[in-house]
């Protein structure tokens, strides 16, 4: 098995490292910083210092060359383990998409002049490929661009994308359709129709998200930046207020000297949110990177935080509780008529049915009635399934042939004048559905021959993975187009909360809709194109990678593994990536409580020696005070960088505790903390200066 696109990379990986050391710098750039404002200011400060550095060093400054130096080193310093955390986040998804595009090449394409096999067809460059061209791809042909699969059938090796080496079906008709560009068919030949232009593709998304480059932020993230940036100016405010405040001071007090510019900066910068800000775009690009470990692709910010808050999960049936391609199993005729005759009839109205059910039909009546599946009429007309009348079939030679779901069947045989239906068939029907198989009846004009059992098979361990979700409070909602009994013994079986049966594109809009209005946070996972409009709807939409390309556009998150129970994965990281900027952010407006202790009575000393009384961490001087404060403040965001980029560890708690339990460590820590480290560096600071 191969994850190359998905290993775990280190956090201090030395190519991460190094590459991140020299974004970092790049990063110093005005017309880059200013989109993080409180670390603009940051800079801006500590160029000030710089000045008041070479001032101090040329004698026109009254404070010591060595202060203002290590000030100004340190607040540069600020800044660059700030970029530096963005850069490390960066780097990882850069590494990530390095992989990614070692698969992705300009292959060529075998493009058709006609969508069908035996066309002729010329042989062009993928980069030349628009969307709505034919492609013919051959094993061992890399298939060129994203598509849908019009004709035929094929393995394909998707390793390229999902990095998981087991080939999978890709085929015309049904829910398994969708193929993406560098992928691999290794057995069989297929008729794609491409539906991205070139530079528009799936792996070509991918590489943007994971990279970043892309990356829009989240509502809840855009409102965190208001609010430093709100703290930033009121401190900003007060920062410019002091210096004409000790002026005063010193002229009425008659003693001291006013406050420094150097001092000053020093203040502002260590009672600014510089913490969170320097942390908060690596925890959004890390949240993105965790969900891509475990093979999912987000395509927002505000899906993962969405996913924290979700409650309702809905869930389509085939293809994602059931693993999809249901199987013809046997024929139980009714109204006299024989199995063979049955098998006859259900032959006939599947000989245009390009669906894997479709197709388990003609196999089973060729291999139990020795029935050879005739050419398509010429004169046929086919009816295409759709989800109103839940119905398929062809009209040839005069006749009807039709199989479908039990009361659509009844209905369109009384509209052809039937005037009785055979006695047994209800029990039949109810019999197969209560099996947890899905019963096609079947009819030829105004007679009911009989039903095809159609077994569906619940996907292993979803039980275990839906117990999970509940114990979150999520409540899982299963949707399907099946009558009430059979949706009834599979939702039984893998043990959902409830169910929709018979449930058209309408009713699952409808549904997620209303549990909208409610006040919930609705999830929906699919993998259908009838799934598009409620995946579109829903605050969450989770899109299996084996679904249709439909699906996947009206999707925020696609899963590349096709677990409809990955949401479990998507609601932790979106949780830990709320608790992560919560968390921080308590712990860096808590630490402004030690600095307040360390650098005010620092400032004011010589105008109000009574101020001294506030020194309970006992610092050395003024000078080592207020250093020791702009240290720690400098130092404290490489030490958190670990926890911004793993994120918060998530508990399964009820909120209120886990609110305790997080204002606890982060609230009272930030509080201890800078207490400890403060103090912990005076003493180093007055030993390098004695």
């Amino acid at each position: 098995m191969s994850k190359h696109a998905t290993q775990p990379i280190s956090l201090f990986h030395g190519g991460i490292i190094r590459s991140a050391l020299l974004d970092s710098l790049k990063k110093l750039d005005p017309r880059i910083l200013w989109r993080n404002p409180v670390m603009f200011c940051v800079e801006i400060a500590s160029v000030i210092t710089l000045v008041t550095f070479a001032l101090s060093l040329a004698g026109l400054n009254k404070e010591p060359a060595w202060f203002t130096g290590t000030v100004s080193v340190w607040l540069w310093l600020t800044v660059i383990f700030a970029t530096f955390a963005e850069a490390l986040a960066e780097g990882r998804g850069k590494a990530r998409a390095a992989s990614l595009r070692k698969s992705r090449t300009d292959v060529t394409a075998k493009l058709l002049k006609k969508p069908e096999f035996g066309s002729d067809f010329t042989t062009v460059g993928a980069s030349q490929l628009r969307k709505g061209d034919h492609i013919l791809v051959e094993a061992p042909d890399m298939i060129a661009g994203d598509g849908d699969v019009v004709a035929g059938a094929a393995l394909v090796n998707e390793a390229a994308v999902t990095g998981e080496s087991a080939p999978v079906v890709r085929e015309s008709g049904g829910d398994r359709s969708a193929v993406t560009g560098g992928t691999e068919v290794i057995a069989n030949a297929i008729i794609v129709r491409i539906t991205a232009n070139p530079g528009e593709t799936f792996l070509d998304r991918m590489i943007s998200l994971i990279e970043g480059a892309k990356r829009r932020k989240s509502p809840n993230e855009v409102a965190l930046e208001v609010l430093l940036v709100a703290l930033t100016v009121v401190f900003l405010l007060v920062c410019a207020n002091i210096s004409p405040l000790s002026i005063y001071s010193v002229k009425s007090a008659g003693q001291g000297t006013p406050i420094s510019l150097t001092i000053l900066v020093a203040l502002f910068v260590c009672l600014a949110p510089t913490t969170i800000a320097a942390l908060l775009p690596a925890i959004g690009i890390a949240g993105m990177d965790r969900l891509f470990q475990k093979n999912v692709i987000a395509l927002s910010g505000r899906a993962i935080e969405a996913a924290g808050d979700v409650n309702i999960l809905l869930l389509d049936k085939t293809g994602t509780i059931t693993l999809g391609n249901r199987e013809a199993v046997a024929f139980v005729p009714v109204g006299g008529y024989t199995e063979r005759e049955l098998a006859e009839t259900a032959l006939m109205a599947s000989l245009a049915d390009e669906t894997p059910e479709g197709r388990s039909i003609v196999l089973l009546a060729s291999k139990s009635y020795g029935l050879k599946p005739e050419a398509l009429p010429l004169d046929a007309e086919i009816i295409a399934f759709s989800a109103d009348t839940r119905l398929s079939g062809i009209n040839t030679g005069g006749m009807r042939y039709r199989k479908g779901a039990s009361d659509s069947t009844i209905a369109f045989v009384k509209r052809l004048g039937a005037r009785t239906i055979p006695d047994t068939l209800e029990d039949v029907v109810d019999k197969i559905a209560r099996g947890g198989a899905t019963p096609l009846v079947v009819c030829r004009d105004g007679e009911i021959f009989g039903v095809i059992n159609l077994k569906d098979i619940v996907k292993g361990g979803i039980q275990e993975r839906f117990q999970q979700l509940r114990s979150m409070g999520i409540k899982t909602i299963m949707v399907t187009g099946d009558n009430p009994l059979t949706a009834a013994a599979i939702a039984a079986e893998a043990q959902v909360d409830d169910f929709l049966a018979q449930a058209k594109p309408e009713d699952k809009l409808r549904l997620i809709r209303e549990y909208q209005e409610a006040g919930y946070m609705v999830a929906m996972t699919g993998d259908g194109t009838n799934d598009a409009p409620a995946l579109a709807q829903a605050d969450v939409a989770v899109a299996m990678n084996t679904g249709t390309q439909a699906a996947k556009e009206a999707a925020n998150i696609i899963d590349l593994d096709s677990n409809p129970t990955k949401l479990l994965d998507i609601v932790e990281v979106g949780k830990q990536i709320l608790m992560t900027r919560g968390n921080l952010t308590t712990f860096s407006i808590s630490n402004d409580i030690a600095k307040y202790f360390a650098i005010i009575p620092a400032m004011m000393l010589s105008i109000y020696p009574q101020l001294g009384i506030l020194n309970v961490m006992h610092l050395a001087t003024p000078f080592s005070a207020i250093l020791s404060a702009v240290i720690f403040n400098g130092a404290i965001i490489p030490l958190l960088i670990p926890l911004a980029l793993k994120g918060t560890k998530f508990r399964p708690m009820p909120a209120e505790k886990l609110l305790i339990h997080n204002l606890l460590v982060y609230g009272v820590g930030g509080i201890i903390a800078p207490f400890v480290g403060i103090k912990a560096i005076d003493l180093v600071v007055g030993l390098l200066t004695s």
